[in-house]
């Protein structure tokens, strides 16, 4: 017999979307490309054994409150992250711990750099 898993995440990674986030006024106006990871732990022991989606956190959802959080304009990554790690804990009252990280493509800062970003641990 199997023991119980001791820990269970769902993972989101790579989702792409634009939004207008930034301190300079021109990135509140053109808008750039964001790409955000999660890592939500929850307890899916139901639905692994029972094949239920009832018993776990549906990906869907989750992706409808990022993308809802990611259209209100933010100066900061650092709050727009708080802000989705806030909304999530909200909605889903079985996740435990969300690993979320933010990332900003080709931000206006007169260097080379593919993505700038955020990343933190929020825990219930």
């Amino acid at each position: 017999m199997m023991k119980q898993a001791t820990d269970m995440y769902i993972h989101l990674k790579g989702i792409r979307l634009y939004a207008y986030h930034g301190v300079l006024p021109q990135e509140n106006r053109v808008g750039t490309q964001y790409t955000i990871d999660l890592r939500l732990k929850t307890d899916f022991t139901l639905a692994a054994e029972t094949d239920r989606l009832e018993g776990t956190i549906n990906y869907a959802d989750v992706f409808n409150a990022v993308k809802e959080e990611m259209r209100i304009p933010s100066q900061l990554l650092e709050h727009v992250a708080w802000r989705i790690a806030q909304r999530l804990l909200d909605d889903f009252q079985t996740i435990s711990e969300i690993n979320i990280a933010l990332y900003k493509q080709n931000p206006p800062m007169g260097a080379d750099c593919s993505q700038v970003g955020v990343e933190a641990t929020y825990i219930r």
